[in-house]
Parts: C-alpha cells; sequence; structure tokens
C-alpha cells in the first residue's frame, strides 16, 4: 500500500470513529441509481423509461400474477415498470398475450442489463418459454402414464 491508500483507509477509519451516524442507504442508491443507464422503449405513441433495476414488488407479484385471472394483479405488476394504467392503455391498442409476454421479456432482460436484448431476441425468448409451457402437459401426461405401468398393485394388508 501506498501513503495514498493508507491516508484513504485512516479517513475511513476517522469517519466511523467519529460517530458518522447510521449508514445512509437512501443516499446510496439514490447516488447509485442516477448514474446506471436506463433503457427506454416506446409503445403505442408513448416512450417509457424502465427502472434501473428489477424492483421486488414486480418480482414478487410476478410469481402470483402467474396463478392468477385478476387484471387487478396484472395492473399492479406493470404499474411497477412502466407507471400508471398502462394495461387498459395497451389493452385499447389491442395488445395481444404474445405482445405482452415479448414486452415483459425485453422490459426483465434490459433491466438487468441495458442494451442485452433486442425486440427479436425477446420475441424467441417468448415462444422457447411458450413452447416449452405447451409441452409440459403432454410430458406429464406421459409420465403418469408410465408410472401407472410401473405401479404395483395394491394388497389387501396380508403378509406374504
Amino acid at each position: 500500500m501506498t501513503d495514498l491508500d493508507l491516508d484513504v483507509v485512516d479517513q475511513d477509519d476517522e469517519q466511523l470513529d467519529q460517530g458518522a451516524g447510521p449508514a445512509d442507504f437512501d443516499a446510496f442508491f439514490a447516488e447509485e441509481s442516477a448514474t446506471r443507464p436506463r433503457e427506454q422503449l416506446t409503445l403505442y405513441g408513448t416512450t417509457y423509461t424502465l427502472p434501473e433495476s428489477l424492483p421486488l414488488l414486480f418480482t414478487l407479484q410476478m410469481e402470483r400474477v402467474q396463478h392468477s385471472s385478476d387484471p387487478d394483479d396484472v395492473r399492479r405488476m406493470l404499474a411497477t415498470l412502466y407507471g400508471g394504467d398502462v394495461l387498459d392503455v395497451w389493452a385499447e391498442h389491442g395488445m395481444t398475450d404474445r405482445q405482452l409476454g415479448v414486452v415483459l421479456m425485453y422490459s426483465a432482460a434490459n433491466i438487468r442489463k441495458p442494451g442485452s436484448v433486442t425486440m427479436a431476441r425477446a420475441a424467441e425468448l417468448y415462444a422457447e418459454q411458450d413452447a416449452g409451457k405447451a409441452a409440459a402437459p403432454a410430458n406429464r401426461a406421459q409420465r403418469r402414464a408410465s408410472s401407472k405401468k410401473t405401479k404395483k398393485q395394491g394388497r389387501s394388508g396380508a403378509r406374504s
């Protein structure tokens, strides 16, 4: 370590010793957020700026919404990424469930790493995921059918 490095460490130690107060994560996260690149997308004439990271609320709601048919659940989830009541606006413009899936794929990937996924790639990823969902019931049915063949017949409880 150089003398300059030691001075920096000493300054940090002095701040701790002086009781600088509690760690201020609000200030830290605000500064970090201001310097992180953010992706934008335009949909139906409106430009949306994606958040700098995937909101925890979005992640939690995504789990719940997968099995929900309540449009209010979807509204709340979308509002965490795009603000406002975009579900109704997008639905009025004729958005399909596939298009919503592609927008969500694109958004999630580009929130994590801006510029990492194109719209075309998001569509491919959505198609792959959609194909996987369609194949699951057939596989499950096949597993059930094969497990019935291998199960032993139940016995009356008598020991042999």
